[in-house]
């Protein structure tokens, strides 16, 4: 277990967004159980977590929180809550939220949409205020820090005019979060918002100057997973370590890296590379590559391309780039098919 003077670590995971950007998907899914590589969002998250010794979570949910708690709760039964944002006003109001749980505990502070590479324990166990960065070359969609050496001394919330390319990674480490609580408490007693939310940047920006030193370490690996590119780039990247194809295939060929779950069903088709298929799927007379399919989706005559395909969708069809929700029926005939009706 992960523990700062004795005591152990909380996990406080922010879910309660709807995922505007990845909509038809979060029409049905939350955005954090979205697949990516064979599991959700979510999973990978957790599992990073559980490996450098941290067990204790506490979830902000609220959009379909309860598929969320639903997962949560058979697919990782450890000590578990569950407080729900029933107000969507912004990552600083949900981040209080949790603090109200976790009270003068030690916690990481994880986005759940968001799979990045855990810090070591020796990080997560430091006795100082962190942030996790990552550097980017256009970092206007995300938190901006200017840095001092190893300390942050300037925050802001997706500037237009970014003075640095170090961006916030949505990892955060307080071994004392009485200060972060405080100061989200007077962002909201004051109704302080940033682009009409409560922003955790600005909390931030409010402790340090109050003369609070908040340290920043580098983040090894982060997989943005807010829009339908960059969901099927982290899948692209993420299967380059976790492929794995257990599933029935006849008459057809699987180039790596895939994954493809045990109770899919492929034949007559070319898979990959770069593909996860869900499971109990069926794929015929297709070549798919760079895609995302769903569970229980039945694609047939398809050519796909650096596509996502929902769950539960039948599709009949050609070659195209798709993003296409859950339960959708898509038939689209040959130019031969149409000459013969």
């Amino acid at each position: 277990m992960s523990r700062i003077q004795g005591e152990q670590v909380k996990a406080i995971i922010p879910v309660a967004g709807v995922g505007e950007r990845l909509k038809p998907f979060t029409l049905t899914t939350p955005k954090c159980l979205l697949p990516v590589a064979g599991k959700p969002i979510l999973a990978h998250i957790l599992d990073g977590l559980i490996q450098v010794g941290i067990s204790d979570f506490v979830f902000i949910i609220g959009y379909m929180g309860e598929k969320i708690r639903s997962y949560v709760n058979s697919h990782y039964p450890k000590t578990s809550e569950f407080v729900e944002q029933k107000q969507l006003l912004g990552l600083g109001y949900a981040v209080k939220l949790g603090l109200e749980i976790t009270e003068d505990s030690p916690v990481l502070i994880v986005l759940g949409d968001t799979i990045v590479e855990m810090p070591d324990r020796r990080i997560i166990e430091a006795e100082a205020n962190q942030v996790g960065l990552v550097q980017l070359e256009d970092p206007r969609r995300f938190g901006v820090a200017i840095l001092d050496g190893a300390t942050v001394v300037s925050v802001e919330e997706k500037p237009l005019s970014p003075r640095s390319n170090y961006v916030l990674a949505g990892i955060y480490v307080f071994p004392n979060p009485r200060p972060l609580r405080l100061a989200l408490s007077e962002l909201i007693e004051k109704n302080i918002k940033t682009r009409g939310e409560f922003q955790l940047t600005d909390a931030l920006a409010l402790m340090i100057s109050r003369g609070e030193k908040l340290y920043w370490f580098s983040v090894g690996k982060w997989y943005d997973c807010g829009t339908p590119e960059s969901l099927i780039e982290t899948n692209r990247q993420l299967l380059e370590n976790s492929a794995k194809v257990e599933a029935e295939t006849k008459n057809s060929i699987v180039l790596q890296p895939s994954w493809i779950a045990k109770s899919a069903k492929i034949s007559n088709s070319i898979i990959g590379p770069y593909v996860s298929i869900g499971g109990d799927a069926i794929v015929e007379e297709s070549i798919i590559s760079n895609s995302i399919v769903g569970s229980s989706s039945h694609l047939k005559r398809c050519l796909l391309e650096s596509s996502i395909i929902g769950n539960e969708v039948t599709f009949v069809g050609r070659r195209y780039r798709l993003n296409i929700g859950d339960c959708s029926q898509v038939f689209l005939q040959w130019e031969r098919e149409k000459e013969r009706e």
